[in-house]
């Protein structure tokens, strides 16, 4: 199953691109349920997004955007951007992984508006920008300090072409829930998803696993 926009792209900001508009897309939004989490479900079969919740972005008639949330890596990002000047310090900020389309495209998810024009807020306690300026104050940041902030370096996104997440959530792969920020950063990677559906009330193990969806 592709997860990448067909046909014409989506414009989606990127800390390794250039810039332009402050927007991850230009869709129309009367028929977008975006913002909001996603929640895979057993029958997605997909290994990109196993038990995988998802912070979904856009959503309208050219497709759909989004970024998981609850795929941590083990590389430190201080290791793997390259910024000009050279990094003065490394704070421990890690790779998460956003998603399977673009890997090498890293995008910068907060918690905080961060005041600074290439950015966009998703919802209140979602803001997401490219600014390598505030990479690398979260890079050089002392770690102690960087434990309290709401960040994420992710690589990669998550892309639907025109109706295809639309047909996916007819086919219950996903369930949709209710932006929660405390849930997307604060709680363990390895929980969040199971979190995510009791908060829904759902007992994850009473999930009926229906036919396949690659």
């Amino acid at each position: 199953m592709q997860r990448r926009p067909a046909g014409r792209e989506m414009p989606v900001i990127g800390l390794t691109t250039p810039r332009g508009p402050a927007t991850i897309g230009a869709m129309d939004r009367a028929e977008s349920f975006a913002p909001t989490l996603l929640l895979a479900m057993p029958q997605l079969r997909d290994r990109n997004f196993s038990r995988s919740v998802v912070l979904l972005c856009e959503h309208g008639a050219q497709g759909a955007v989004g970024f998981v949330v609850n795929r941590p890596t083990d590389l430190l990002a201080a290791e793997a951007v390259a910024l000009d000047p050279p990094l003065r310090g490394d704070s421990g900020l890690t790779l998460w992984t956003g998603g399977p389309v673009e890997p090498q495209r890293g995008f910068l998810l907060l918690g905080d508006d961060p005041g600074v024009e290439d950015s966009e807020r998703i919802s209140e306690g979602f803001h997401l920008t490219a600014s390598v300026t505030v990479l690398r104050q979260l890079l050089e940041t002392d770690p102690a300090q960087l434990v309290n902030r709401r960040c994420r370096l992710l690589l990669g996104y998550a892309g639907w072409g025109p109706g295809q997440l639309d047909a996916e959530l007819a086919a219950s792969a996903w369930l949709t829930a209710p932006l929660d920020p405390e849930l997307a950063f604060e709680a363990p990677a390895e929980q969040m998803w199971e979190r995510a559906i009791r908060g829904l009330g759902v007992d994850p193990l009473a999930l009926q696993l229906g036919p396949g969806i690659q």
